[in-house]
């Protein structure tokens, strides 16, 4: 299966995942009892885990996220049955032994000639595919060259500074002292998956300065599917993912710091904060937008990338990258569709993807300065909804 229809199918194996192996069972429970200091770590959950010990459940998803698209595949290329009530997730397969064996002679290579730094991963090679390819397509060789980015930018010659990019964005957006003054913000409208996929949802995101953010996502005219929430409260980060074989879990690693970003971005006016070591990249483009892109280190160093629209100066994309054992992961959204909203410009549609899907954001309405309940922003609340089992 071609890295193309993956995602389609990554949303479609996270709702049909739930089974009866009884694991997400054990993760709600053991999720109640876990103090917030005391994320669960992936071998409490999982049998059978050999190459990737140590990491919350939360890196772990992340990791075997990066498998799947660098080999173009979905769980069911290394777990037969995933999706139903019959699928043995410790059960080991050759593909499954492969995967530890790739593990191993990545952090072998990079150990031994790169002094444990991650330049070779699993995308380094597969790209979407099953197998490397190993020959030169003379079309590629002779064609325009690939927009492929490196991940780390280094500061540029001749271009703004750092101050100018950013004081451009906070004065394109309704200028320093106005954006200061909002405290908190509740955004309310649509949500639509990758290619519409599940039909649409309600979104609702509220998010409290300095560092507290939630999302939830609801069906109303599909009740089965449960809600969707990730939330953040300054200090500790949760998932619940409706129909799903882990329903809801911690935040540990690095997605704990990538939530804390996220949130701490959601308040421009302290973005100067929120970055540390900044530099100004090359210049580059979006679709027909030429963009300043600026990057920097949020929390435990975590690596974000911010791309500012050169006409508007308006904030249109921001890519995050976490860490993982095979490489470092990475979270796109993209900002469009800027209103006047309080005397500050908002943007009304956003695109929030991952390595498991894409959602699409359009809201209609946004509101400044609310009052917004602390429990927000806390561990979910929602009881795992029935499952709908392929067989």
């Amino acid at each position: 299966m071609r890295l193309g229809s993956r995602r389609v199918i990554a949303a479609a194996v996270t709702i049909m995942l739930a089974t009866a192996s009884g694991m997400g069972r054990l993760l709600a429970q053991r999720g109640r009892a876990a103090a917030p200091t005391k994320p669960i770590m992936v071998e409490d959950v999982f049998k059978n885990v050999q190459a990737l010990k140590g990491i919350g459940v939360d890196d772990f998803l992340l990791t075997m996220g990066i498998m799947s698209a660098a080999v173009g595949s979905d769980c069911v290329g290394c777990h037969p049955s995933a999706g139903t009530d019959h699928v043995d997730w410790a059960l080991d397969t050759p593909r499954k032994r492969t995967a530890r064996r790739m593990v191993q002679m990545v952090t072998a290579l990079n150990r031994d000639n790169f002094n444990g730094r991650q330049v070779v991963t699993c995308w380094t090679c597969h790209r979407g595919r099953d197998r490397p390819v190993t020959t030169p397509t003379l079309d590629v060789v002779y064609g325009p060259p690939a927009d492929d980015s490196d991940d780390v930018l280094t500061q540029a010659r001749g271009v703004p500074s750092v101050d100018q990019v950013l004081d451009k964005y906070l004065q394109a957006i309704g200028g320093a002292r106005n954006v200061a003054r909002v405290t908190s913000f509740v955004a309310t409208g649509t949500s639509v998956g990758y290619r519409g996929f599940g039909g649409g949802g309600v979104v609702e995101v509220s998010a409290q300065a300095p560092d507290k953010r939630a999302t939830h996502i609801s069906f109303p005219e599909y009740p089965d599917r449960g809600v969707s929430v990730r939330t953040y409260d300054g200090r500790t980060g949760w998932i619940a993912t409706p129909l799903a074989v882990v329903p809801k879990y911690e935040l540990a690693g690095s997605e704990r710091d990538g939530a804390r970003l996220d949130a701490m971005l959601s308040f421009p006016a302290q973005i100067k904060q929120a970055l540390t070591n900044v530099r100004v990249g090359p210049p580059s483009t979006i679709g027909d937008q030429d963009v300043t892109v600026l990057q920097g280190n949020g929390p435990n160093g975590t690596l974000a990338t911010l791309y500012l629209d050169d006409r508007s100066g308006l904030l249109v994309r921001m890519v995050r990258h976490g860490r993982s054992p095979i490489g470092r992961v990475p979270t796109q959204v993209d900002y469009s569709d800027y209103r006047d909203v309080g005397g500050i410009k908002f943007p009304f549609h956003w695109t929030f993807a991952w390595l498991d899907g894409r959602d699409n954001f359009e809201f209609s309405d946004v509101k400044l300065n609310v009052p917004i309940d602390a429990v927000k922003f806390g561990e979910p609340n929602v009881a795992p909804a029935p499952a709908k089992v392929a067989r």
